[in-house]
C-alpha cells in the first residue's frame, strides 16, 4: 500500500523534472545579507526567462542614467499592504521592507567571448536569457536604520547571482552598430561606491534611490501604482512634474539637455550634494546661468578642465569644460566619475548641440 500523499509527491517530482517551478514569494531580510539573489525572491528563472515574482512592480525611466550602454530591468517591491507616499520634489517615502532592484544586461553577441551589444529597451517585464547576457543586479533595501546597497553578480551560466560586496571587474567588448569593437572594463561597484551616487545629501550621508522621483517617472506609471494601492497621495495628472525622453526630437533641445543632466549628474551636482563645493548645479532646478556653469570658472584647475576656462561657453562646445569631462574616459577627468568607462556618444552629441545653440558670450574667447 502506497503511503498517504504519495501521488502528490510524484506530481511535485514530475514538475521538478520538467523544469516547472513555483514562483517564489519576495522576502525581506531585515538583518542578514543573503549570499544568493534568489533568496530575496524578487526575480526568478522560468524556462530560460527571467521573470518578476508576484507583487513586484517593474518601472522604466524615459531618461535613464547612462551605464556603459547596459540596459536595466528596474523593479520595486513593497511589503503586502504597504504603500509609498508621493512627493512632488524628493524621493517617495517608502515603508521599511521595500526592496528596489536594478538588473543590468546586454544583448548577446553571436560570437560570445565577452562581446556584447546594446540591447533594445524593454517591451515587457521579462528577459529571454537566450537573447541577453545578465551582468549584475543591484538591490536597495530599506531597513529600520535606512537604505542598504547590495550588489549581486550573475554567474556565466545565468542561473544565479551572488553577493559581491567588494565589487568586480568584467572584461567586455562592446560591438557597435557599425560592427566596430570597443574593449572596456565593466565595473560592478563595491558598497562604498554605491554610496558615492546614492547619497545625494552630503550632510545627511544617508543612501536614497535616484530614479524613484515623480519627475523621473511617466504619469502612466504613477497612475498605475496609485490604482494598485502601492502609491498614496498622487495628485491630479495636470499637477505632476512632466518627465521627458531626452531622445524625443519633438521636445525643445534645452529641456532634453537638462533632463539628461538631471538624471546623470544631478544626484551629485545639487545644492546639498557631494559635489556642492564645485558650485555647479545640474539637477532639475538648474537653469542656463552661472550656477549651471555658463561662463563659470572652475573652482580648481587641473587635468579635469582640459585647459578650458569655463564650464559652459555659449556657442562653443569645444571650449566648455562640461563637455570635455563628459567626453573623456580618463579616470582623472571624466564625469560622471563612477558608473561608466565608456563615453556616451549620443548623450554627448545632445550636449554639443545644446551648448552650440546657447547665445551669449564669456568675454575674451580663444579662437
Amino acid at each position: 500500500m502506497k503511503p498517504r500523499g504519495w501521488g502528490f509527491l510524484c506530481i511535485v517530482a514530475l514538475f521538478s523534472l520538467l523544469g516547472c517551478h513555483r514562483a517564489p514569494t519576495p522576502q525581506f531580510h531585515a538583518q542578514v545579507n543573503p549570499e544568493q539573489l534568489s533568496d530575496w525572491g524578487i526575480l526568478h528563472l522560468d524556462d530560460g526567462t527571467l521573470k518578476l515574482a508576484e507583487g513586484v512592480q517593474a518601472y522604466q525611466l524615459p531618461t535613464p542614467l547612462f551605464s556603459d550602454y547596459a540596459q536595466k530591468l528596474r523593479t520595486v517591491w513593497l511589503p503586502p499592504g504597504e504603500a509609498a507616499r508621493y512627493s512632488s520634489t524628493s524621493v517617495f517615502e517608502f515603508p521599511v521592507g521595500t526592496v528596489i532592484s536594478k538588473t543590468f544586461y546586454y544583448r548577446r553577441d553571436a560570437s560570445q567571448g565577452g562581446r556584447v551589444q546594446e540591447a533594445p529597451a524593454l517591451s515587457a517585464a521579462t528577459l529571454d536569457l537566450r537573447a541577453v547576457r545578465l551582468i549584475e543586479t543591484r538591490l536597495l533595501v530599506l531597513r529600520p536604520g535606512g537604505w542598504v546597497a547590495l550588489p549581486y553578480v550573475w554567474n556565466e551560466a545565468q542561473t544565479e547571482a551572488r553577493l559581491t560586496r567588494a565589487g568586480a571587474t568584467l572584461d567586455l567588448i562592446r560591438v557597435k552598430a557599425d560592427g566596430g569593437e570597443v574593449p572596456f572594463a565593466y565595473m560592478v561597484p563595491d558598497s562604498n561606491q554605491c554610496a558615492g551616487c546614492h547619497a545625494p545629501n552630503i550632510k545627511a550621508g544617508a543612501l536614497q534611490p535616484i530614479g524613484l522621483k515623480a519627475r523621473h517617472l511617466p504619469a502612466e506609471q504613477l497612475q498605475a501604482w496609485s490604482a494598485a494601492g502601492v502609491l498614496r497621495g498622487l495628485p491630479a495628472v495636470t499637477a505632476l512634474p512632466r518627465t521627458v525622453d531626452w531622445t524625443d526630437e519633438s521636445i525643445e533641445l534645452g529641456v532634453r539637455a537638462r533632463a539628461y543632466l538631471d538624471i546623470n549628474c544631478g544626484h551629485c551636482h545639487n545644492r546639498s550634494g557631494p559635489a556642492d563645493t564645485s558650485g555647479l548645479v545640474l539637477d532639475a532646478s538648474a537653469v542656463p546661468d552661472v550656477s549651471m556653469g555658463v561662463c563659470k570658472p572652475p573652482v580648481a584647475a587641473g587635468q579635469g578642465t582640459g585647459n578650458r576656462r569655463f564650464g559652459i561657453v555659449p556657442g562653443r562646445p569645444d571650449e566648455s569644460i562640461l563637455l570635455y569631462r563628459m567626453e573623456s574616459t580618463d579616470p582623472g577627468a571624466m564625469m560622471p566619475e563612477l558608473g561608466r568607462h565608456l563615453a556616451h556618444d549620443e548623450g554627448n552629441a545632445l550636449m554639443r548641440r545644446w551648448i552650440s545653440a546657447l547665445s551669449g558670450s564669456c568675454g575674451n574667447h580663444r579662437s
